[in-house]
Parts: structure tokens; sequence; C-alpha cells
């Protein structure tokens, strides 16, 4: 290390870099290999090597702190930064970076120096998408993240037609809710709006989960836009949603399925099925959860294991990729109820594991009236996940396009490693609480920005326009109708209601109260499993003291 024999000549000469004079803060190997001080602390150093040392330390800054300076809240919080962040603050100016070749740092970025590759690394790490992949342990999948952003593999700029597809789906999720607050004003609904991408995330979901083999999802929710993933994810009818807050009343054509529990309406689960594009189909249930929030993650996983594990045979085999288990956390809940340590803990032992769970914190900042420094020790609602070796994808729930690669790289890892990733959906919360909540009573200056914030439906209608995909008419009508195809709804719902129920698909659904299940097992069936409890493999020789036993 101390320069003899051309040492760092040679690694110059095999990066491609100008030789150096010395090691830095030494003079030239004198003649019997003694070194003297160089003179001066820095008109002694090799600029080259010590250029390319900075150079590596901000792109690994980059990678493991580039979240720090994203654009990841809707309502323009600035982020904090860092200086590591800085090329200045490591000596690096726009012309020495223009004479280090990209190539020597290892990154996927375009271009073929640091100065054309940096804007790229800027806008992979620092944009309204950003990732916490480093504390990963494992070499490999930290390599195969990295190459995965930034490459950009999951960025895939969407065509004319999709992009009008995601304005549809946003116009219908908003309006949902727009409908529903002006129908039923002050009814509790717990909106989805601030975090409305949630709904085109899950559809996505969707899609590439059928097109990986899944044959069932599982998902598990609270109340936050339980309403919209209901009508819109499990495809529970518009009038079944309407009857309820109609006070459950029966209507021509069906009744509520809420198994004459008597719970509110926005607790209760639903099954149904979608067809993805190729033609599969899959199956998607979205459990019953009464008020007790991050309780139904062990749940979901549960019964997602449940549904990957096949009983036909001697011994019980599971298949990860049948079933995919979907949990939407909520900010303050993820890091606040030990039940989701709990829970990521099982889902990392092999007797537990589901192949990887999709985690979606539907982050609104703000936990009932408490704000986030008040509400968890950490600078993330997804913190939680750093011990459990999970990455974390954080997003700004205002950037449909950036929303929808967070589910591709989630879903990719997922698929690759068969282990969980998170998404830390970031953005807000349209009204109080619930519905007859005044916010501005708790959070005045957050609900000032709110109210002057125009949606994520208005905001990518904007978009489009301006991208000539489509028209300010086009986006305007789509709207109108929208709305008007709930209000046609409800009028003829509310024509049927008091109407004797005729059979319909959603009645054969609903649970009467008092239907007996028959819990009882076949004799044989136990008499065989009781034989495979005390029959070894053949070649194990199990411990003498428990052989009498056995036989």
């Amino acid at each position: 290390l101390q320069g003899e024999h051309g040492f760092y000549e040679n690694i110059s000469a095999n990066m491609g870099l100008a030789a150096p004079s010395a090691l830095p803060g030494m003079a030239p190997v004198a003649a019997g290999g003694a070194t003297q001080p160089a003179p001066g602390s820095a008109a002694g150093a090799a600029p080259s090597l010590h250029h390319v040392a900075a150079a590596m330390a901000l792109t690994r800054a980059l990678r493991t702190h580039g979240h720090l300076a994203a654009h990841l809240d809707p309502l323009g919080t600035p982020p904090v930064g860092d200086p590591a962040l800085e090329p200045a603050s490591l000596g690096l100016s726009p012309e020495v970076m223009a004479t280090i070749p990209a190539d020597v740092l290892r990154i996927a970025v375009p271009g073929a120096t640091l100065a054309d590759a940096y804007p790229h690394l800027v806008e992979t790490y620092c944009g309204t998408i950003a990732y916490e992949v480093e504390h990963i342990a494992s070499h490999e999948k930290r390599v195969w993240l990295r190459q995965q952003i930034e490459g950009g593999t999951h960025r895939i700029p969407l065509g004319s037609d999709d992009r009008r597809a995601l304005l549809t789906r946003l116009t219908q999720t908003e309006g949902m809710e727009q409908f529903l607050h002006k129908a039923y004003l002050g009814a509790k609904r717990f909106s989805i709006e601030g975090l409305d991408m949630m709904i085109p995330m899950l559809d996505l979901t969707l899609e590439l989960a059928a097109e990986a083999g899944v044959r069932d999802v599982v998902l598990g929710m609270a109340h936050r836009g339980r309403l919209n993933a209901l009508a819109h994810t499990v495809g529970r009818p518009y009038e079944a949603i309407f009857a309820e807050f109609e006070g459950g009343k029966h209507l021509e054509g069906g009744m509520t399925p809420d198994g004459g529990t008597g719970d509110v309406k926005y607790h209760h689960g639903a099954e149904g099925a979608t067809v993805s594009k190729s033609g599969k189909t899959i199956n998607v249930s979205l459990q019953s959860n009464p008020s007790h929030l991050e309780f139904i993650g062990a749940v979901v996983d549960g019964q997602a294991r449940a549904r990957q594990t096949s009983r036909k045979g001697a011994s019980a085999h599971v298949d990860h990729s049948l079933a995919l288990p979907v949990i939407i956390h909520g900010d303050s809940a993820f890091p606040g109820q030990g039940v989701v340590a709990e829970t990521l803990n099982l889902g990392a032992l092999r007797g537990y594991a589901t192949g990887g769970t999709l985690h979606l914190i539907a982050n609104n900042q703000v936990g009932f009236t408490t704000n986030p420094g008040d509400a968890r020790s950490t600078r993330y609602a997804s913190d939680l996940a750093k011990g459990f070796d999970i990455p974390i994808i954080h997003v700004n729930a205002d950037d449909p396009e950036a929303c929808l690669a967070a589910v591709r790289l989630a879903m990719a890892y997922r698929t690759k490693w068969q282990e969980d990733a998170v998404i830390d959906l970031v953005g807000y919360r349209r009204h109080g609480h619930n519905e007859g909540d005044e916010p501005s009573y708790t959070q005045p200056r957050m609900y000032a920005l709110i109210k002057e914030h125009a949606p994520v439906r208005q905001r990518y209608g904007e978009f489009l326009i301006n991208a000539g995909v489509m028209t300010t008419v086009d986006v305007e009508q789509l709207r109108q109708s929208t709305y008007q195809h709930f209000v046609d709804i409800q009028t003829a719902f509310k024509a049927g209601i008091g109407k004797q129920p005729s059979v319909a698909a959603e009645q054969a659904e609903a649970v009467p109260v008092d239907r007996d299940v028959e819990t009882a097992v076949a004799v044989e069936t136990l008499t065989a499993l009781n034989e495979q409890l005390i029959t070894w493999p053949q070649g194990f020789s199990p411990h003498p003291k428990l052989v009498k036993q056995l036989e």
C-alpha cells in the first residue's frame, strides 16, 4: 500500500485513468524503497484516484441515502437532503466528473462518464420514487435490486391507451367517493381520497400475479379506502354498497352479504374473480376486519399459506406460487402495533412462509389526529421492515406512473426471491379520520394545504392533456359520465327498495345466520393421520428410548 512495485500505476492503467505521481500524502518512492512526506497535504495527492474514490462515495450515498432528497410528499414538504449527495461536498467539479468513466462505478444508468450519469442517478434515486435496499444482508439481492432500479426495468413508459385507462380508473375511484359524499352526506365511509392510486396499484398487482401463475390473491386492510377496494378490486356491486348506506334495506336482485353479523359496511369482506389481459382468471378475496386494524395481517398470511398447501398426498405439499397475500397497512399502525412485527417474523420462517407478502402502507401522514413525529420514533412508517431484510419502495401518491413502477418492482422481487416487499405510498387524507370529523381543528396547516390541493385525477388529466393524449373536453366528459353512472345506479337501486329480493348471485352468497357448519372429520382420516405420526421414514433412526413407545 506504500506504492512499491508500481502498485497504483497498475491500478490506474487497469481503470484507464491517468497514472498517479504518488500515494496521497506521500512523495514518490526513492531508491532503496524509502518514502518521504510529500510537501503540502493536498499538493502531493493523486487527483485521479482521489476523485474516483469520491465518485464511488457519491454513488454509494445516492443508493443508500438518495431517499432523503426524494420528493415524496404530494403536499410539497421539501426533502431534508444530505450533503453526501452533492458532488461539490466531495470535491467533484463538473470538469473532474467528466474525466471519470462510468463503468468503473458499476452503475446501470445511461452515461459514459460520471458527469453524464449523475443526472440519471439523481432522477433514479431522488425523484418521486425512492428506495431503501442497501440494508439487505444478501449481496446477490442487493446487486439484483440495483440493476433493476438503475436499469429502469420497472419504469415502463405507458402507452396512450394505458394512460387513458389509468385516468379512467382514477376517475371511477374518485367519482365513487364524491358521489357517496353527496348522496349520503356525513355518513362514515373512510374515503380513499388522497391515496386514490391504491386502486390502480391493486389492479396491476392482480394482473402481474395472474401472469406469474397465482390463482388466489388474499387481501387484508383496515377501513381506509375499503369500500372502494370492495367495489373496484373485488367486484362487489355498487348496489350492495348503496344498500348499506340505506340501512341494509332489501332491494330487488339481492341483499347485503354480511352473513348476519350486523357489522358496519367498511368492515365486511367479499370474494370475487378477475380476468387478466391474457385471459387468466384469478380469485380475489378481501378478508373481513372488524376494527382490529393490523390483526388481519396474520389472518391473510395464514389463509394464503393454506391456499398454497395441498393435502391430497401422504404429506402436505406447499407451492408458494399458487396464492399471493397482500396487506394494506396504516402508516401509524404499521410501526405501532406489535402484531405487525410478529407476523413479519413468522413469515420469514420456513414453517409459516408464504413465498412473499406484498405490503402496501397507505400513508396519509396522520394517524387519527396524531402527527407522525408523535406516533413513531423513526423517519419512515416503513422502517420496521428493515429489521427483516425487506426492500422498501417509497412513492409519491400524486405520481400515478411512478406508483405503478413501484408495484412492478415489488412484484418482480417477490416472484424472483419469494420474499416480502414493502411499498410506502405517501399521500394524504382529503377529509378527517371519518367524514364526520373536522380535521382543521387538529391539523390546521396540513388541511389548509389539502384544501387547495388538486386531486390526483385532475392532475393526471392535465398531464395527459399537455401530452396530447386527451383533450380537455375528453377529460371532462369522462368525469361527468362516470359520476352520472353512479347516479343512474342509485336511481335504479332505490326503485327496487322494498321489493321482494329475487334469487341472484349475491343473495346466494349471503350466509344465513343460523347455518350449521359441519366440522366432523371422518374416522378413516383421523386414523391415517395418527399412523403418520408414529411412522418414521426408511433409514431414519429414532431415539432408542422412543422406539418402544412408538411401536
